[in-house]
């Protein structure tokens, strides 16, 4: 169960961060789509993004937009655009995507520990296991 709060409100700030997750990610891939490209059509300019990526933050997607703005606008809009069309090709998918993959994955975590909770042997007690031991040692004595 999560939290005591008002139950829509910490879904609503669940939903929020999602979205900035999400949007910082698709930032990222829009990125990577656009180095590979220019990799191909303008390879001084893939470098120079390339290297400028790996000194800025890509994982605030926001952020890093607005610094690249002072840098490459041209670039800013093009990730704009990418972004745009990947949010478009991809977010209708992630419901039933999501759901389904939480759903396998919760029963193989749950087939695990039921396995593991199976194979688990009661430990023995002290006196129990001084007693085991001295019958096996009497009976190596003999």
């Amino acid at each position: 169960m999560v939290g005591t709060g008002c139950h829509s409100c910490i879904q609503k700030k669940i939903a929020e961060d999602t979205v900035k997750v999400l949007q910082s990610y698709l930032t990222y891939q829009a990125v990577r789509i656009i180095i590979d490209q220019l990799g191909e059509t303008n390879p001084g300019k893939g470098i120079w993004l390339r290297q400028y990526a790996s000194g800025n933050r890509v994982q605030d997607g926001e952020q890093f937009l607005q610094e690249l703005m002072a840098e490459h606008k041209e670039l800013v809009l093009r990730i704009m655009t990418v972004r745009e069309h990947l949010a478009e090709s991809v977010l209708d998918l992630l419901p039933a995507m999501v759901r389904s993959s939480i759903v396998q994955s919760n029963l193989e975590h749950r087939r695990q520990l039921l396995e593991r909770l199976t194979q688990a042997q009661p430990e023995a007690s002290p006196s129990e296991s001084a007693s085991a031991e001295l019958d096996s040692n009497e009976s190596s004595d003999r």
